[in-house]
């Protein structure tokens, strides 16, 4: 933000430090691009940045950039085909995989259940169907008789 000399709605100008020339560059660009190049400098909600250490430190990335570009070019082609798209487990799903049982097979009558209430020790009810219900927001998959 603080690299942000002008800005009239349509067109940014703003400042940086080349590191070709080693000066001051000023560039006027629509605000579109200056939002997806600012956009690229931007983490997701929880992720840490580390600058100073491992492949993202300054001194070390030089010496690694042309390894990492050696390295993509040679498993490029066999990387292209291998790539399998997976889809996100349900929490059904992780739980039986993780812990060998159903959760939501009663384990007395083996039949399926449904959730009604869902409690947490610390949390007390974190999910209540019936409050759904009242609240008129509470969209069912089970099919209704008709009438």
């Amino acid at each position: 933000m603080r690299r942000i000399d002008r800005y009239d709605g349509h067109r940014v100008t703003y400042h940086y430090r080349s590191h070709r020339t080693d000066r001051v560059e000023h560039e006027t660009v629509d605000v579109d691009t200056c939002i997806g190049r600012m956009v690229q400098h931007t983490m997701p909600k929880g992720f840490k940045r580390i600058r100073y250490d491992g492949v993202q430190a300054t001194k070390t990335f030089a010496k690694v950039k042309v390894l990492i570009r050696e390295a993509v070019a040679k498993v490029e082609g066999v990387v292209k085909g291998a790539i399998k798209i997976i889809a996100r487990l349900t929490y059904r799903q992780r739980y039986e995989k993780s812990t060998g049982r159903d959760p939501l097979m009663c384990p007395h009558c083996r039949a399926e259940m449904g959730v009604w209430r869902i409690w947490h020790p610390t949390y007390g009810v974190i999910y209540d169907e019936g409050q759904v219900i009242k609240r008129g927001t509470y969209t069912s998959t089970a099919q209704r008789a008709g009438p």
